[in-house]
């Protein structure tokens, strides 16, 4: 029923000014204005809603990802933006946190201003 339909993805915020310059100045997200209490971006072709909450416990696993054409440009990019990335014990990681996974993919992972999980995903074969 939902395959043809557009997806809009959800991240939560207490300081939704701040997450707007995150996601716009350094994530280089395209802002759609705000929505109520949400600021809206476009991601390719998603939605991407940033909603203001009262109080935030961040998740521990990855919130939203993206899948990227090269991976060491990528995180190279994020870096010199300021962007730290996470490293997890026992994975390996090598250069600003990429892991390799045992199919080949490469993910690195950061957080948000408020913690939440980000990360960023080369697939198999680029």
């Amino acid at each position: 029923m939902l395959n043809s339909a557009q997806l809009v993805g959800f991240v939560p915020t207490t300081d939704i000014t701040r997450a707007s310059a995150f996601y716009k100045d350094v994530l280089g997200l395209e802002p759609d204005g705000l929505s109520g209490h949400a600021a809206v971006f476009h991601s390719g072709s998603t939605t991407l809603r940033v909603t203001t909450v009262a109080e935030l416990t961040p998740h521990p696993f990855t919130t939203i990802g993206w899948e990227v054409e090269d991976i060491a440009a990528t995180t190279a990019e994020l870096a010199a933006k300021g962007v730290e990335f996470k490293t997890f014990p026992g994975l390996g990681q090598g250069a600003n946190g990429v892991w390799t996974t045992p199919t080949g993919e490469k993910v690195a992972w950061f957080t948000d201003p408020d913690g939440n999980l980000l990360s960023v995903m080369e697939p198999t074969g680029n």
